[in-house]
Formats: C-alpha cells, sequence, structure tokens
C-alpha cells in the first residue's frame, strides 16, 4: 500500500513533504520490527517511550515516523538520519497506529463480525459459550482472550487478553481470508484506555459486570468504568449492545451508546431474564425468557454468576439470529472453561476445583455457588497479585474468611513484591481464627488437601488456567491443575 493513501485514515495533509510517495512493507511500533521501506509509529508507553527509539527505525529502514505532537519539541534523532525519514504528527498516536493497521490490512471487521465482551468477570466464559453457540449453528467463529487466541482448531498462548492494534488487524485479516465468521474478543479496561481497540468495527459489546479491579492502572472506580463505557460509546448505529439489566451501571451505558440496547438479568425485568433457577452439584437449570423465544438450559457449569454468563451468550445469540434450540444444544453439551471453576477428576470423598477468581466479587461468587451444593466444609486456597491494587487484598482475606470454613493464604504472582508482605495485607481483613498463612504455593495447595475430609470442597482460586509464577522478574513454571494432581496422587499412595 502506498504511504499516501496509507495516512489519508490520519486526516493529516502531507503538503510539499510527501515529494515521494512509497510502497510500504510494513507498520511497526516496535523498533526491532522496522524493515526497508517501513512506517514506525512511536508509542509512549508506561514503562518505555517509543519515541526514543525514532532513530533505530530510521536505521532499520522506516521511511516514515508517526511521532505524537506533545512529544515533538523532545525528539532527537541525528540529521542524517532525520533526513532519510518523513515525519508525521499526530495528536494521539496510540489512536493513530490502530486506524493505520486497520487500512493496511484492508480493514478486515467490515469482513468480520467482530463481538467485544468487557466488565471485570466473566468475560472469558462468556466468549467460550458464544463461541459454542456459534459452532454448533455452523459458523466459523474464532476468538481472542485471557486463556488463548484460537481459530479452526489452532490455538496459540495469550500475551494479553487484548492484543496490540497490529496484532488484532492481522488476526483479523487472517480469519477473513479463511473465510471466519465471527471474532469474540474479550476486551480489557486496559486496552480500551491504550486504544489497541482503534480500528476495529464491533458489530457488537457485551457488558457483563463491574467491581473492583486493576485500580493500581486505573486509579478510581469511575477511571475503570470511563474504559469499559469507550467500547460502548464507539458502537455505530447498526451495533447492538448487550447490557446486563442487574448492574448500577446499565443505564449510564445505555445512554452513552449509539447501538441497539439488549438487556439481560435476573433481578431485574430485562429483554432476556432467567426463571426458574435450579442448581444441583451436576449443574444448572433454568428457563431464558428471550421476548417471544424460550430457550431451556440445562447446563454442567455451577452458580448464579454462571447463569448471568449464559444469559449473556443467550441475548447476544439471540440478537445474532442464533435459533433457541441451536443455544440450548451448545449449552448443554458444553462442560466448562479452563480455570474456571473446573473440577478436578479424581476418585475421592472430596471434591477439587480451580478458579480464576482473582477479586474479592469473584472470590465471593465462587465460594457462595459452591455453597449451594452443600457441602460439608469449604476450603480455600488463595492469594494476591503483587504490584496490583493493594486495596483489594483486605476485601478479599475478609470474604475467604467470612465464607469458607478455613481458608490458607499462600503466594500468587508476587512479582516486585516480597509474598510474606501481600499476605499481610490479606490478613488484614480476617476477622476470624480460620486461616494459615503458607507462603509457598504447592505446600498450600498439598495442606489444604491433606485437611479435608469426605463431603468436604477444596477451593484452589486465583491462578486458573495460568501455568506460571512472576516472582523477582522470573516466572517460573506453576500449574494448579497439574501440582493438585501430583499432591492427589501423593495423598492416595
Amino acid at each position: 500500500m502506498k504511504l499516501k493513501q496509507l495516512i489519508s485514515v490520519l486526516k493529516v495533509n502531507p503538503g510539499f513533504w510527501l515529494k515521494d510517495d512509497f510502497e510500504v512493507s510494513c507498520v511497526a511500533s516496535d523498533s526491532r520490527r522496522a524493515v526497508k521501506d517501513s512506517l514506525f509509529v512511536a508509542l509512549s508507553g508506561t514503562s518505555v517511550d517509543g519515541h526514543d527509539f525514532i532513530a533505530e527505525a530510521i536505521g532499520k529502514g522506516a521511511r516514515a515516523v508517526v511521532i505524537q505532537q506533545d512529544r515533538a519539541a523532545f525528539i532527537k534523532v541525528p540529521a542524517e538520519l532525520k533526513e532519510r525519514a518523513l515525519f508525521i504528527t499526530v495528536p494521539r498516536t496510540h489512536k493513530a497506529l490502530g486506524e493505520l493497521a486497520a487500512e493496511f490490512y484492508g480493514r478486515p471487521s467490515s469482513k468480520v463480525r467482530v463481538a467485544g465482551i468487557t466488565g471485570t468477570n466473566g468475560k472469558t466464559t462468556v466468549s467460550y459459550l458464544i463461541e459454542a453457540m456459534l459452532l454448533k449453528a455452523g459458523y466459523l467463529p474464532a476468538v481472542i482472550g485471557t486463556v488463548n487466541y484460537r481459530f479452526k482448531g489452532r490455538s496459540m498462548p495469550a500475551g494479553n487478553t487484548t492484543p496490540g492494534p497490529l496484532e488484532i488487524q492481522k488476526m483479523l485479516a487472517d480469519i477473513a481470508r479463511e473465510h471466519g465468521t465471527h471474532l469474540v474478543m474479550e476486551v480489557s479496561s486496559h486496552a480500551l484506555h491504550q486504544e489497541r481497540t482503534e480500528g476495529v468495527d464491533f458489530s457488537s459489546a457485551i457488558f457483563t459486570n463491574l467491581t473492583q479491579d486493576h485500580l493500581d492502572y486505573h486509579g478510581t472506580m469511575e477511571g475503570y468504568f470511563a474504559a469499559k463505557l469507550k467500547l460502548f460509546q464507539g458502537l455505530t448505529k447498526s451495533a447492538f449492545a448487550v447490557i446486563n439489566n442487574d448492574q448500577e451501571q446499565a443505564d449510564r451505558i445505555k445512554k452513552a451508546t449509539r447501538a441497539k440496547v439488549v438487556t439481560y438479568g435476573i433481578d431485574k425485568a430485562a429483554d432476556v431474564r432467567a426463571q426458574g433457577m435450579r442448581f444441583s452439584a451436576h449443574g444448572t437449570e433454568f428457563t431464558a425468557e428471550a421476548g417471544s423465544h424460550t430457550v431451556y438450559v440445562r447446563s454442567s457449569l455451577i452458580g448464579r454468576h454462571n447463569v448471568y454468563n449464559m444469559l449473556a451468550a443467550i441475548a447476544w445469540g439471540t440478537e445474532e439470529g442464533v435459533l433457541p434450540q441451536t443455544m440450548a444444544e451448545a449449552l448443554a453439551d458444553f462442560t466448562c472453561v479452563p480455570g474456571r471453576l473446573q473440577r478436578v477428576e479424581w476418585e475421592g470423598e472430596f471434591s477439587v476445583f480451580i478458579d480464576y477468581a482473582h477479586t474479592d466479587d469473584a472470590l465471593k461468587n465462587v465460594i457462595t455457588s459452591l455453597r449451594q451444593l452443600k457441602p460439608s466444609r469449604i476450603i480455600v486456597v488463595f492469594g494476591c497479585g503483587g504490584d496490583r491494587d493493594r486495596s483489594k487484598r483486605p476485601k478479599m482475606g475478609q470474604v475467604a474468611s467470612e465464607l469458607a470454613d478455613f481458608c490458607f493464604i499462600t503466594s500468587d504472582n508476587p512479582r516486585s513484591e516480597e509474598p510474606a508482605d501481600i499476605a499481610e495485607d490479606i490478613r488484614k481483613g480476617i476477622r476470624k481464627d480460620n486461616y494459615r498463612v503458607v507462603i509457598d504455593r504447592k505446600e498450600a495447595i498439598n495442606s489444604a488437601l491433606l485437611s479435608a475430609r469426605a463431603g468436604d470442597i477444596v477451593l484452589i482460586a486465583g491462578k486458573g488456567h495460568e501455568n506460571y509464577q512472576v516472582y523477582k522478574g522470573k516466572t517460573i513454571p506453576f500449574d494448579d491443575l497439574r501440582v493438585t494432581h501430583e499432591c492427589l496422587r501423593s495423598l492416595r499412595s
């Protein structure tokens, strides 16, 4: 693609300085990936500023550089290099990168229907449920999410819940080329704030819920919500928004979006509403009333929070045109999401579940759901991540202590912090004497399993599908499911 055509999306007038138009070989935001005849976009990040690497990008062959207006005066590039590239100034380079990526890859979201899912909890489960419905209906969906990125039986590890704009647009182009019909994408608040989804034409968006998380990044709950809201503010009139009507933010989202609104819920009136919920150790049953349609749900998923997840998928599927019977069959066949209230298979007298819950609300939902199974006791293993919102640590301690019968406080991605300091922050929220601090996560899991008796449930929370621990700059292999199986084998012997 010629440079003049590519930068037309930036609404800048190249004027006299665009003397030689050229074929742009690639768009890069990492100077190490710049090549001959490439366009380099300098992004200001939280720890690294791309404007400091412009000289390197030009040295590797970049012939055009997009810079941010407020950084232009501070750029230091040797004169001989500066003459080898065109400099284009824009108000926000993050936004510019999304638009450039979309244009470079041929606006692929106009060829694939893109559904964005945002909220604190439930995004991953809803993405799996929608994928199952679309597959059952004969479509060819792809998924970008926390667990992995997958399409046509292929999967790759997820670097971020929502990747950068160049990765998103390339994936969309690949999906379109292979005749994919949908992309179901988890959209994180970080991604929205950093404008990673600029250039994506969402055909729909789903809001699950909002509870405290990521305040280390957003600062306040209002800032956190404002980031989520951007997804719905960007929808066009031809799109539709699926909103959890039981959430207090629902009305604000309805007023902020131009899209058609479809609501779901349990407590309040909604377009899609659950009736007659029944919970057991084998799963959940309820009826989803969706206007003139009724979906009879029988699912192996457990708990009220999963009813919300299924309602979100049903509301989306109804508006997308998936038949009620198809949705019911997909939900009945669906087993579990990796690391989301995942039952550990073993032939013992107590049950073990692994879950990703790493906020106080998520932990509350999971423990409450397990309590409905009427166990003798619930024993919880959990921790909190380091270098993240410290204010949620005592809240998680309080929830675990109040709702579980016993809990083991342990390590969970301490990053640069000392695990013992994180455990102490958690302990400050506990008012009962029903806990033990065991910093080593494997030892904590083993201790919980050793303490379990017939009829108990052991919940190992916080990491879910993750297969690593991050500590002092190192990533150490650690998989809760694998470690739990090892401990259970030892217990049996």
